[in-house]
C-alpha cells in the first residue's frame, strides 16, 4: 500500500514539475510584452505627473 502511494506521489510531483517547465507560446509572450509596455506607460505618466506637481508647487 505504501509503495503504491509513493509511486503515485512521485508521478504526481513529476507531472506538476514538468508541466511548469514548458516553453511559453507566442501568444503568452505577446501578452507579457503588451503588459510590460502598459506598465512602462503608466510609470512614464506618473513621472510626468510628479514633474508637473513639482513645477506648479514652486509658483
Amino acid at each position: 500500500m505504501k509503495k503504491t502511494l509513493y509511486i503515485f506521489l512521485f508521478a504526481f510531483t513529476a507531472i506538476i514539475t514538468l508541466s511548469n517547465c514548458r516553453e511559453k507560446t507566442t501568444k503568452e509572450k505577446i501578452e507579457d510584452h503588451v503588459e510590460q509596455v502598459g506598465d512602462d506607460i503608466e510609470e512614464g505618466v506618473e513621472e510626468i505627473e510628479d514633474e508637473i506637481d513639482d513645477a506648479t508647487d514652486d509658483n
